[in-house]
């Protein structure tokens, strides 16, 4: 049986060093935190600029061209396939945040019947594509907040339904 070692190895030792007094401990940790106080504002600024180039980008409306209707109903329709391998009968199908909505995303949390007059850019193209394309063909749109950052409601989601029928 070998004898426990009680002297850490020469790695760890602290050789000629002299110990931190509590106040150099003290301040240490408080340069610590200021970094990274610092790093996480350096992050938030970060999002927050991304996420107003997002607000930009969906509020500009694209060009509904026979060449994009073609690559989205692709796109849809290879995410749907794999959906309904899985199982599901719903698929989310776009994100945004709820500025894009006139009344921030009210009348969809609260499930009001004209809830879709209140989208604006983007997100009211997605919802006029599934309208004039993809409910004639028996899929649903369900729209729901999908988040809540502090308690307020947060991004919204657009969900494409369909019904499983038994084998």
């Amino acid at each position: 049986m070998e004898a426990l070692k009680t002297k850490p190895p020469a790695e760890h030792e602290l050789g000629d060093e002299t110990f931190m007094s509590a106040a150099e401990l003290g301040a240490y940790t408080a340069k610590l935190k200021a970094a990274k106080m610092m790093k996480d504002m350096q992050a938030q600024d970060r999002a927050g600029k991304a996420r107003a180039d997002l607000i930009k980008t969906l509020s500009e409306p694209v060009e509904v061209t026979p060449e994009r209707i073609h690559d989205i109903t692709k796109s849809l329709l290879h995410k749907l396939r794999i959906a309904a391998e899985q199982g599901k009968n719903e698929l989310l199908v776009m994100r945004f945040p709820n500025v894009m909505c006139r009344d921030g995303g009210r009348a969809i949390n609260n499930a009001e019947r004209d809830w879709p007059e209140t989208l604006t850019g983007r997100p009211r193209q997605a919802f006029e594509f599934w309208r004039d394309r993809l409910q004639p063909a028996g899929y649903g749109l369900k729209a729901m907040i999908v988040d809540w950052p502090d308690g307020m409601p947060g991004d919204v989601g657009f969900f494409l339904t369909w019904t499983q029928r038994r084998a």
